[in-house]
């Protein structure tokens, strides 16, 4: 603590204070300046994160030919099956007729007592109690319980004194291809095969265990389920079998719920619906990213509003902070020459034509235009794209194939003749590259980018400028210290003067 004018009655700490505010303001400004460019930073990182999400948005959307291959099908008995269009390019439809449903292989075993006199084992002792307190293990010897499934490898499991007949099933449920529990009400463990389909379950043990667990009941420490069956069904006069009720045929996926007495009838035709709203989302999600952009590469940048220092921020309200930051942090990626460059791109890759097919597989050329997608008359848009919802409708029912090639399919062949997304999309990671290289990401070191290395540089300005204040404010106090040293043996001589000339009266 530094006290100063007790000699000289002077309130030395203020005019030292006073002082090196003048000398601080280089500094204040320098401090500006970094916090500027931290909000610059953030601003450009930020637009970053978005431009990936839109870069991702784009390949797992409408990049994807499954977007523009939606169908319904509609099925005369719902009740006999389902089927759904999964990889589908064309439309389809035909008969089915289904004899025989797929089932799984099935065991029960014995009922499962224990005490005297016997009862059934309940859930809360299949839970709690070990199978040696159950009496199922009559020693603490390790057995073995090997189980084969329908289409599986057999799997050995490790049965110990000290499980629970609930551990037990859980190892089987985890560990092989079969399903089992423990039914309290019959005392019996049951088991299905995990894949229906031909095939029995087959157990085999060590010791006594199958007979214990009351699952062997004719051959000792060996069982057999009940056979699994194939599903049976003619699909458009072809007769062919499944292992399970539900499987892929010609890119549909079809159900098998019952058996049928009569031919069931099915057809599929183009989800307009699905692939409207899917393209819609891409013009809008396209119309929002420009305009977001583009009002932050015109913000205006008002320069009599700086970043707020610590003093200044005290001496105001919160409101008034928020209002003057807001202005203050105006500006940052104005006229940013990768984000003008891009959006000036993306204005004449919306305006692409690409060669494809009509729905009678003549060679055509085809563009956002041609689906009703233009872009908008008023400039003050800055390039945002308009629908014409009934033209698109009638594009996408007329040719799906054609409207996918237009703006997702990737052509390996001739890349310039692929989708406007692709484009798109290339646009979008150059902008995040540039933008990476100007602001680098949450875990990049500041001497890899160009904004953290101005920001390293300022810090440095800023810790040589503190040692120079310091050593400054140090000598004014030497200063004032050594007047006030002056005044003291000025007053001290004047006191003997006095005392002198008094003392010869």
């Amino acid at each position: 603590m530094r006290i100063g004018g007790i000699a000289s009655g002077i309130d030395t700490e203020s005019i030292i204070r006073d002082m090196m505010k003048a000398h601080r303001l280089p500094l204040d400004k320098i401090t500006q300046k970094k916090q500027y460019t931290q909000w610059m930073l953030d601003d450009y990182r930020s637009t970053n994160r978005d431009l990936r999400k839109s870069s991702d948005k784009l390949f797992d959307t409408v990049m994807k030919q499954g977007t523009y291959l939606q169908k319904n099908v509609t099925v005369s008995d719902e009740k006999a099956a389902s089927i759904t269009s999964k990889t589908s390019a064309n439309d389809f439809s035909g008969t089915l007729e289904i004899k025989k449903l797929a089932k799984q292989a099935t065991l029960q075993g014995g009922e499962l007592t224990h005490g005297d006199p016997a009862e059934k084992i309940t859930d809360t002792e299949a839970k709690t109690k070990s199978l040696k307190e159950l009496g199922i293990f009559t020693t603490d010897d390790d057995q073995k319980l090997t189980i084969k499934a329908p289409g599986r490898d057999a799997v050995e499991i490790t049965i110990k004194a000290t499980d629970t007949l609930d551990s037990v099933l859980g190892q089987i449920n985890e560990k092989t291809g079969v399903s089992a529990f423990y039914d309290s009400a019959t005392g019996k463990i049951a088991m299905s095969a995990k894949n229906s389909g031909l095939g029995e379950i087959e157990i085999t043990s060590t010791g006594t265990l199958m007979q214990d667990l009351k699952l062997d009941k004719t051959v000792p420490n060996t069982a057999k389920s009940s056979s699994g069956e194939d599903a049976e069904f003619i699909f458009n006069g072809l007769e062919t079998t499944r292992s399970s009720n539900t499987f892929t045929i010609n890119g549909f996926e079809v159900s098998l719920k019952a058996v049928t007495t009569a031919p069931v009838t099915f057809s599929s035709s183009t989800n307009v619906d699905k692939i409207v709203d899917s393209v819609t989302q891409f013009v809008n999600d396209y119309n929002e990213m420009i305009e977001q952009l583009n009002s932050k590469i015109k913000e205006k940048t008002f320069k009599a509003f700086h970043p707020l220092s610590d003093e200044q921020k005290a001496e105001m309200k919160e409101k008034e902070i928020e209002l003057w930051e807001e202005k203050a942090k105006s500006g940052t990626m104005r006229n940013d020459p990768a984000i003008s460059t891009m959006l000036s791109n993306l204005r004449s890759i919306m305006s692409k034509a690409v060669d494809t097919t009509d729905k009678d597989g003549n060679a055509i050329k085809i563009s956002l235009k041609d689906l009703g997608i233009e872009t908008t008359k008023n400039y003050l848009d800055n390039g945002k794209l308009t629908i014409n919802e009934d033209k698109l409708r009638e594009k996408i029912a007329e040719n799906p194939n054609a409207v996918y090639d237009l703006i997702g399919r990737n052509d390996k062949d001739n890349p310039e003749n692929s989708g406007i997304a692709h484009a798109y999309r290339k646009e979008l990671q150059d902008a995040q590259k540039k933008i990476s290289e100007k602001a680098g990401s949450s875990t990049s070191i500041n001497d890899t980018f160009a904004l953290g290395r101005s920001l390293k540089s300022m810090d440095q300005q800023i810790e040589r400028f503190e040692r120079k204040l310091s050593m400054m404010e140090n000598r004014y106090w030497k200063q004032f210290n050594a007047m006030e040293t002056a005044i003291n043996r000025a007053n001290a001589q004047s006191a003997q003067l006095m005392s002198s000339l008094g003392g010869g009266m």
